[in-house]
């Protein structure tokens, strides 16, 4: 049964789209954001088929459990967890899920490198990420974070066991030469046939004597679900970007308030006003005069020593000798 979905991730999605179209995000951080929001869909990708297969084979029992997207957190450590199989003798399976569109090469010192238009590149390596993972869960489950069944006096401890999830298009080069985990490197499609082969070659003669009811396997599910921290990522430090976009000075600059410019054009009239009222003032008597008029007198300034005077005045105005 499947008793925790994937979270969303449209937020961090619509938050690296917002940073993509910031004028201070440039051409080289843009490419980055890009990457990001591939593997980020590439990522849900390879979820979704695991998911879907889990869903087939367990969706409707209540012998096993199915967790999703698990993020929980102990002594400042992080263990982001793609799927959790866990069945009534809590044998929990922690799994680790890889699209690898164009597949995974895995060389005999278990270095694991991904292909991108063919090109071979280093990526970081899936059991190891898993092995973390699992290391952090036994701490939670030592630490009573989560409560655990007991028989006759004796605390059932967890068996954990670790699968990373190739996408089952996916081509898988192995080296001649296995290492511990190699096998557990599986695609999508052979995930029944790898758990069911397991629990069968278990000998443990107190397998019967460890089985749980189905309520008490749903409450150590809801226990751990209870222990997930979603991820609240700040994507704009890991980009370089300030938390808000920088407003430009030269744009600054051009934005004025229509009060404050309403304030500044009573203030200071334009000189346009100014000068033409200074000069078309008759000079003797203070009358407005025609531009024409003012015209006629700066033609004949020898006769009006230059200033301007209106028709009537002019005829009282002696030249100058």
């Amino acid at each position: 049964m499947i008793i925790k979905e994937a979270d969303s991730k449209r937020k961090d999605i619509e938050a690296l789209q917002a940073l993509m179209i910031r004028a201070d995000c440039s051409q080289d951080t843009r490419q980055r954001i890009e990457k990001e929001i591939r593997n980020i869909h590439a990522g849900m990708k390879g979820e979704n088929e695991a998911s879907y297969e889990m869903k087939v084979r367990y969706g409707e029992s209540r012998n096993w459990l199915v967790i999703n997207d698990l993020r929980v957190e102990y002594g400042g450590l992080v263990a982001q967890i793609d799927h959790l199989l866990i069945n009534r003798v809590l044998d929990i399976w922690v799994c680790e899920s890889k699209h690898f569109s164009e597949g995974v090469a895995i060389n005999e010192h278990g270095e694991f490198s991904a292909f991108y238009g063919s090109k071979p590149f280093g990526v970081p390596s899936p059991l190891e990420q898993n092995n973390r993972h699992i290391l952090i869960l036994k701490r939670l489950f030592d630490s009573n974070a989560i409560k655990l069944p007991t028989r006759l006096g004796f605390t059932i401890k967890p068996v954990m066991n670790s699968l990373v999830l190739v996408s089952k298009n996916a081509r898988i080069s192995r080296p001649k030469s296995k290492f511990d985990g190699l096998n557990s490197i599986i695609k999508n499609d052979q995930l029944f046939k790898t758990i069911d082969k397991s629990i069968d070659e278990d000998n443990n003669p107190l397998f019967l004597a460890k089985v749980i009811s189905q309520d008490t396997l749903a409450e150590v599910a809801r226990a751990i679900i209870k222990l997930h921290r979603p991820a609240d990522f700040n994507w704009a430090a890991k980009f370089g970007l300030p938390e808000a976009p920088q407003i430009r000075q030269y744009q600054a600059a051009k934005v004025e308030t229509p009060v404050a410019a309403n304030q500044a054009s009573l203030n200071k009239p334009p000189t346009s006003e100014v000068k033409p009222k200074q000069k078309l003032i008759c000079n003797a008597c203070n009358i407005p005069v025609p531009y024409n008029v003012a015209k006629f007198c700066w033609f004949n300034k020898p006769k009006f020593n230059g200033n301007i005077y209106c028709m009537e005045c002019q005829k009282n105005i002696q030249p100058t000798t």
